[in-house]
């Protein structure tokens, strides 16, 4: 049984995370800005006992990173999956900066999944074989860019994934692994009705990828099929 701690949870991706690593047997913490307003998760509370606990988690509070290391406590944590994240504003036009909502979306983006990183360090390094997932979008990589657009969600993941990187090389001599993750063009609020495939398709690959994962894959940009993504 892994201990897993999981951002983002209120829904989507990260709702199928907290439904599959339980399904598996996994201790399971699971941050949510607002979990009395999420009633799946809190019927997944309900259901599973002390193997879930679930918390509020604004990533860019301090005072919910810190209780969230509080809750953790002393226990090894395994797995992070750095998964809450915002699109910002739509449409996201060239001639039309919106500087506030591209300075808040990095903040979710960028700067939190790096803050819950440093909050649970001490946990992540008692673990046996501990890794950070960071989830991403091919939307961040330049190579892949032939629309254009969506400036600020595509610059906001371009900067998470060198994040992943440095956190890759920072953590690789202690043994901490760090995936930087495309979920594919998924099923959700987010991705819209005309995504590719569904939560469950989705965080079923992610999760074979990251079962499977060792030193070689430390810092890589993989897709949801388990391909390396141009940067």
């Amino acid at each position: 049984m892994k201990t897993v701690v999981i951002t983002g949870c209120s829904r989507g991706i990260g709702l199928e995370f907290v439904r599959q690593l339980l399904a598996r047997g996994d201790r399971v913490f699971a941050g949510a800005r607002r979990p009395e307003a999420c009633p799946d998760l809190m019927q997944l509370a309900q259901a599973h006992g002390d193997r879930l606990t679930v918390l509020p988690l604004d990533v860019t509070s301090l005072a919910h990173r810190m209780n969230l290391a509080s809750t953790v406590g002393d226990r090894p944590v395994d797995l992070l999956i750095n998964n809450a994240g915002v699109y910002g504003p739509v449409p996201d036009r060239l001639g039309d900066t919106d500087e506030n909502a591209w300075l808040e979306t990095f903040r979710v983006n960028v700067i939190a999944p790096r803050q819950v990183v440093e909050a649970l360090l001490p946990q992540l390094r008692r673990a046996a074989s501990p890794c950070i997932a960071l989830l991403s979008s091919k939307m961040g990589s330049m190579g892949d860019n032939g629309s254009g657009g969506a400036y600020i969600y595509r610059s906001s993941k371009a900067a998470l994934n060198a994040v992943g990187v440095s956190l890759a090389r920072d953590l690789r001599s202690e043994g901490i692994l760090t995936l930087i993750l495309h979920p594919g063009w998924v099923l959700t609020d987010m991705g819209g009705p005309n995504a590719e495939i569904t939560v469950t398709e989705s965080v079923s690959s992610m999760l074979k990828t990251l079962d499977g994962a060792s030193s070689g894959d430390n810092g890589r940009f993989i897709d949801v099929d388990g391909s390396t993504i141009p940067w």
